[in-house]
């Protein structure tokens, strides 16, 4: 497959700078092979499923994992001794020290450089200084930092230096403001370390919660942590050669052995995002049952992988060629999303982080 097969025109007027308000009433697309596209709301969303159903949600919990700082001046390698601004977006926990992160501008790094985040002209004191060295340099302005604080300290840090990730095309027509902290997080979200929200959790409300348990749809939640490679786009022109960034999950044997339930009395299994369900399909084997899972993963779901636990999918809108429309694509069928998107464009739907959702039920796998 190459990756033109992905490719579509996108205005950029249809990405979303601000989520529906209230959260519920974004515009939900139902996407069923075979059948007309059908027009609806979030807040209907019970109204497509089935008592016994059971819906799985990523608790993960957003950190402010973009740092803005300075690489403090040279003393040695021919270098003028002048500081440069510099911006890291963490990516992922490597030790209670260490962050794996894509650094701007990385070409500029040096590994032993120092990196003084929330350094101001005056020097902040050294309470309140975050400061890190460069341990590990890699391709794509991937860096490894190793901070001079650890463990909660560290995250005290980070939180208080920090701002929220916005994904890129969100801001790069915006700045992060106070707003972004309660929008960019899942009502549910407990568990941190994402540096990109599981946007279609950001939908729910507690009163849409309730209607799903009224409805008797049972609610599960995994964990796993979104890196910012979620953003990277795809450079290779055949799919097969693209290399995903690993992220953390866990599926506990408790939900684990609760999905199986639900699955044998005859209900069905709806990932509510991209992220519960990657990490679902990791953790699923090859006879469909689900077990416990506490692992990193790297997979890539593109058309023709054979689905093992997923039946019904809700997720955003997605841009051209990423791997999420890929995901998508191989979920309902190549030609039915294209359908499904050129509706969602012309109709005014919108995309991306903040953007309206769709409810994809699972088609046979097309062949590779």
């Amino acid at each position: 497959m190459r990756l033109s097969d992905f490719d579509f025109d996108l205005p950029e007027d249809r990405i979303a700078l601000r989520p529906a308000e209230p959260r519920d009433a974004a515009r939900l697309l139902v996407v069923r092979p075979g059948q007309p596209l059908a027009d609806h709301v979030v807040r209907e969303l019970p109204d497509f499923l089935r008592p016994g159903d059971a819906m799985v949600f990523n608790d993960t919990r957003v950190i402010p994992a973009r740092l803005s700082g300075l690489r403090e001046g040279r003393t040695t390698g021919g270098a003028d001794g002048t500081p440069v601004a510099v911006e890291a977006t963490l990516h992922r926990r490597v030790a209670p020290d260490r962050w794996s992160a894509f650094m701007r501008p990385g070409k500029r790094l040096k590994v032993g450089d120092r990196v003084a985040f929330g350094a101001r002209d005056d020097r902040a004191c050294e309470a309140d200084r975050l400061d890190a060295t460069v341990a590990e340099k890699h391709e794509g302005g991937e860096v490894v930092l190793a901070f001079d604080l650890s463990g909660p300290d560290l995250d005290i840090g980070v939180a208080r230096h920090g701002d929220m990730p916005l994904p890129p095309y969100i801001a790069a027509k915006r700045g992060e403001d106070e707003r972004d902290r309660a929008d960019y997080q899942t009502v549910y979200a407990r568990e941190d370390g994402s540096v990109a929200a599981p946007t279609a959790g950001l939908h729910f409300t507690p009163e849409l919660l309730e209607a799903l348990k009224a409805k008797g749809v049972s609610t599960h939640f995994v964990t796993l942590h979104v890196g910012a490679g979620t953003f990277l786009p795809v450079k290779t022109d055949d799919v097969s050669d693209h290399k995903m960034h690993a992220e953390y999950g866990q599926v506990t044997r408790e939900v684990a052995d609760a999905l199986n339930a639900a699955r044998s009395a005859g209900g069905r299994i709806i990932c509510v995002g991209t992220t519960s369900l990657r990490l679902l399909e990791s953790a699923t084997g090859e006879d469909g049952v689900v077990r416990p899972f506490a692992d990193e993963t790297a997979i890539f779901i593109t058309p023709g992988y054979r689905f093992r636990a997923a039946d019904v999918l809700m997720t955003n809108f997605h841009l051209p060629k990423s791997t999420l429309f890929m995901l998508v694509s191989a979920f309902a069928g190549r030609e039915t999303m294209r359908a499904a998107y050129g509706h969602a464009i012309s109709t005014g739907y919108r995309f991306y982080s903040y953007g309206d959702g769709s409810l994809l039920f699972r088609a046979e796998p097309e062949s590779r």
